[in-house]
């Protein structure tokens, strides 16, 4: 009998998007879901209750990591990982493949296992399929990886098919070591080889998991072949078991995960991101750094009803982070986990409601447009001064004109002004757009002038 019990509630009539809920040992799970990353028994800046209070309901945690310090064995003296670090929800730890596979030459691959050398003293280790089980049972995860060797990209197909064998013969060895009843064991397919991974799948099928993976995704590939792998992907898991593909981070990827009838998605993006300054809004990245924020008394997004955003202004974030202060991450971090969940939930009720399609189309319809938007700031940046008066473009109710000027001002709720980081070289510094079936009017942009 499985640890988890997976209830698949909906799925979207117009796309392969699924609404479901995930029980296990240590609570419920709403799916799609995003998975904060706690690499070393920590979500970055964040404490449980804070995490709690951002929307969390599952973390990941580093099997690699946790094994070179403090050690699979310390924690499980100390009562598991759930008491060693106070979080009382569930907890899914990867294999330590990717991060034992990413040390290059520190490592070598052999049918057995993997020998590595530590990226913190050089001292020699050895990890099978058996001991990933073993390392992973001892720090108490709610949900356990197949220990997998992960390809790297790109590779020729003899190489990417020699991998998913051994991959799959590793699958089978870790099930056969698994000891417990109250963990589940996920299988893991590698997104490189995944239009040739048929077989592979259904071997992983025949062995039977408790839920399935999608790995070797978001590895440096174009986004076009990551969503293309994940809509080719989907249709061969299982319908009854759980989702997940793992490492993806980016919102719109994510979006194309869910819409590709994926449940489970994690990524140490929010986090590494808002320590380096960058987060996350309904509107686009904004850049906290950026010297236009100095006298900002806007929340990071007045769409937002973060405890970031509810009591914080863009100036004071400035201010911290230019300072060095560490309550600069932290309320970043806060920020963009909650940013990242609030976005899971609001896909959640477009599924219940089915309206997904529509929902992704105007969430790819946002990106566009900003994606237009850097391009043209690029351009600019670059000397082209064709852009030298007032523009207006029009595509799918979406305005959007550039204007001379060096200030940015909040002007409504449906409307935004973005400016790049730099000033360019045209003097742009004001981009306006504007979701609307009516192009802007004086009175809506305060002045702000359209050519015709």
């Amino acid at each position: 009998m499985s640890a988890i019990h997976f209830n698949l509630i909906k799925t979207c009539s117009t796309s392969g998007a699924r609404l479901g809920s995930l029980t296990t040992p240590h609570g419920r799970i709403d799916t799609p879901i995003f998975m904060p990353v706690g690499t070393q028994a920590t979500v970055k800046a964040m404490t449980p209750e804070e995490l709690v209070q951002a929307g969390a309901q599952i973390i990941l945690a580093n099997t690699y990591h946790l094994y070179m310090r403090p050690g699979h064995e310390l924690v499980a003296r100390l009562g598991g990982l759930h008491r060693f670090m106070h979080w009382q929800g569930p907890i899914l730890t990867d294999s330590g493949g990717f991060q034992v596979f990413s040390l290059g030459e520190l490592r070598k691959i052999t049918e057995e296992g993997v020998k590595f050398q530590s990226h913190l003293d050089g001292s020699y280790h050895f990890i099978s399929p058996e001991t990933s089980i073993a390392i992973q049972e001892a720090l108490g995860s709610d949900i356990m990886m197949c220990f997998d060797e992960c390809p790297p990209y790109p590779a020729d197909y003899a190489y990417v098919a020699k991998s998913m064998e051994m991959t799959t013969r590793w699958a089978l060895r870790c099930k056969n070591a698994k000891k417990g009843k109250d963990q589940a064991l996920f299988g893991i397919v590698q997104g490189d080889g995944a239009r040739t991974a048929r077989a592979e799948r259904m071997a992983l099928q025949e062995i039977g998991f408790d839920g399935y993976a999608l790995g070797g995704v978001s590895v440096g590939e174009e986004k076009k072949l990551m969503h293309e792998v994940m809509n080719f992907s989907a249709p061969f898991f299982p319908m009854d078991k759980p989702r997940y593909v793992m490492g993806i981070g980016a919102p719109e990827d994510l979006i194309e995960g869910i819409n590709a009838g994926f449940d489970m998605f994690d990524c140490v993006m929010p986090t590494r991101n808002a320590r380096n300054g960058m987060v996350f809004t309904s509107f686009g990245r904004l850049n906290i750094k950026g010297a236009r924020y100095a006298e900002d008394s806007l929340p990071i997004d007045p769409e937002c009803d973060c405890y970031v955003c509810r009591n914080y202004s863009r100036a004071y974030l400035r201010h911290l982070f230019r300072s060095g202060e560490i309550l600069a991450s932290r309320l970043n971090t806060w920020h963009n986990l909650h940013y990242y969940l609030s976005l899971m939930e609001s896909a959640r009720k477009a599924i219940a409601e089915d309206r997904f399609a529509g929902f992704r189309k105007n969430f790819t319809k946002k990106d566009l447009v900003l994606t237009v938007l850097c391009n043209i700031f690029i351009c600019l940046k670059k000397g082209n001064r064709k852009l030298t008066q007032n523009y207006k473009w029009r595509f799918d109710n979406v305005w959007f004109g550039f204007c001379d000027g060096n200030t940015c001002r909040w002007t409504g709720c449906r409307w935004w002004a973005v400016c790049p980081d730099e000033p360019c070289a045209a003097d742009f510094h004001v981009c306006h757009f504007l979701f609307s079936p009516h192009p802007p009017t004086a009175e809506k942009s305060k002045g702000t002038p359209y050519s015709a």
